[in-house]
């Protein structure tokens, strides 16, 4: 639905009269992966312009006089990666504030945030974070641990899950939060027990009591936190992002339409919008059409629950070390169903957050509805994070056509602490990768930066090994879902590419499809799993052009 006549007879052409064609450059001499069935390994890849002219490895006819040619020396080289789920433009703010994920005690908790309003007086409001309480332990940390360290700055600092925050008693004074105000549909405020003071902790949907207050960042602050966010991502070869946005989308969205008008871009880039403006995005899109390749939109991401790490994931069953919660409804369900049924309806693709096993059941249930409903059309829908899944789920996937889009980084962060969550046997069906792909699920791989790392080759260690972030489980948690290097270079790659209606022309390396493509310090097929942590990005090339090479 989002490919034009004129780019179809264009590649047909290019790719029928290439023989006649010379490269502008020829990248020789390396390992590369394609990552197209018919021909998956080359030694040589040729471009010309913005598109591949060759991949293979006897590259003289598209050698001319004024081509450069490029010896890689024997490493590899890899499609561009994708990644399935970032927060792109708070990823560029997280990497200029205060970041607690370090902080492994309450001392160094407080130390840091206090360090950074020290050197930085003239910012009012303090944000970011990425906190984990589950580094020292398990308690939340209060209001108490940092009032009398941040004076008249007020505070709002994340979890790095982004489903639970921590304001100072500045910030709940001017949200007009106290013992009195309620849990609001969809969240929770954390009370003291008995008095029910505020203890600043604030669970999902709670978090927009203060975030309203919050002072939007200027347009030249959105333009300084994409150069960033970019800067990042091409580093770790990340060529494309879809951005599930954290500043309501429209936002996020007017910033990459300037850069882009002024052929600023440096990377592609899927944005999507909050589902509930699905009537909103329907009409731009028919006024604006859904973009180009290097920026394209007409995405929708809503949620139905929260996180494990904040026990609002939702549950059939009660939380282990929480007997009294199973998890919250961020959006009303009724609400959910009807705008994905309409905008489905609408052309729109949809895509919706479901971590809790009873959270997946529930958005699969309403996909399924809307496929009867819309019989017939290419739908694509998607499970941000699919995290927890039932028995029955784990074969819905396929048969539904549904797309599991996860994040595999987590797994091994998860897996320090899940078990105070959950019992075995829901553990068991977590992050189910090897299972899911079995039953021919066309899974895709990401980040959910800055939740996790904004590095594919980390996420590819992860879903290959399943060893924790703490060490204890060398041969992997729950090892039986490890899946192939291969696998996972495809659920970065291939299989992104078609999550987001870009595989005819991304997400492989072949002939007339566009120049993306990483080269990788080691063979990463080739190399021990333990050791693919340590591979590193030499080079970064979209449409031909070299946006990243390691100094």
């Amino acid at each position: 639905m989002r490919y034009s006549l004129f780019l179809l007879v264009f590649l047909y052409v290019l790719s029928s009269c290439n023989s006649r064609q010379k490269a502008d450059r020829i990248y020789i001499n390396a390992r590369i992966w394609t990552g197209d069935s018919t021909n998956d390994r080359a030694t040589a890849v040729a471009t010309r312009d913005s598109l591949i002219l060759y991949v293979g490895n006897d590259y003289s006819n598209f050698k001319g006089p004024k081509t450069e040619i490029i010896d890689l020396d024997g490493k590899m080289v890899v499609p561009g990666f994708t990644d399935n789920h970032t927060h792109f433009l708070a990823g560029g703010y997280q990497l200029a504030s205060v970041n607690l994920r370090q902080a492994k005690t309450q001392a160094e908790f407080i130390k840091t945030l206090k360090d950074y309003i020290s050197t930085h007086p003239k910012i009012h409001w303090i944000m970011g974070g990425d906190w984990d309480h589950e580094a020292w332990g398990g308690e939340l940390p209060t209001r108490s641990w940092i009032d009398s360290i941040t004076g008249d700055h007020p505070v709002f600092i994340e979890r790095y899950d982004g489903h639970m925050s921590l304001a100072n008693s500045l910030a709940l004074k001017l949200a007009g939060i106290d013992r009195n105000t309620p849990n609001p549909p969809g969240g929770e405020i954390v009370r003291v027990p008995h008095s029910g003071e505020p203890t600043g902790v604030l669970r999902d949907d709670a978090t927009a009591l203060v975030k309203k207050f919050i002072p939007l960042p200027s347009q030249i602050e959105l333009d300084q936190f994409l150069q960033r966010a970019e800067e990042e991502a091409l580093e770790h070869g990340v060529t494309e992002v879809n951005d599930m946005s954290s500043l309501g989308g429209w936002a996020e969205l007017a910033t990459y339409r300037k850069a882009r008008a002024a052929n600023a871009l440096r990377l592609r880039i899927y944005a999507f919008v909050p589902l509930r403006d699905w009537e909103k995005l329907d009409s731009f899109v028919k006024k604006e059409g859904w973009g180009d390749n290097m920026l394209y939109w007409g995405g929708l991401k809503g949620f139905v629950d929260g996180s494990l790490g904040s026990t609002t994931a939702w549950f059939y069953k009660p939380y282990l070390d929480a007997p009294g919660k199973t998890g919250l409804q961020v959006t009303d369900t009724n609400d959910l169903r009807r705008w994905i049924i309409k905008a489905d309806s609408a052309g729109l693709h949809c895509t919706t957050h479901a971590i809790g096993d009873r959270a997946n059941d529930f958005i699969l249930s309403v996909y399924q509805e809307a496929e009867k409903r819309n019989p017939g059309k290419d739908h694509r829908f998607r499970v941000e994070h699919a995290q927890h899944l039932s028995k029955e789920a784990l074969g819905k996937f396929a048969s539904l056509g549904v797309i599991p889009s996860v994040q595999p980084y987590h797994l091994i962060d998860d897996g320090k602490w899940a078990y105070k969550r959950l019992d075995s046997d829901r553990l068991s069906r977590t992050y189910a990768f090897k299972t899911l792909l079995g039953t021919g699920a066309r899974m895709t791989f990401g980040s959910d930066w800055t939740v996790a790392p904004l590095d594919p080759i980390a996420g590819i260690y992860a879903a290959v090994t399943r060893r924790t972030l703490d060490d204890k489980n060398p041969e992997g948690w729950f090892p039986s879902e490890k899946i192939s290097v291969e696998d996972a270079l495809r659920c970065y790659t291939v299989n992104n590419a078609y999550a987001s209606f870009q595989e005819r022309r991304l997400g492989q390396l072949k002939t007339g499809f566009l120049a993306d493509f990483v080269v990788l310090s080691d063979d990463i097929l080739d190399i021990a799993p333990e050791k693919i942590r340590d591979i590193t990005v030499l080079r970064t090339i979209v449409n031909g052009k070299e946006v990243y090479k390691k100094k």
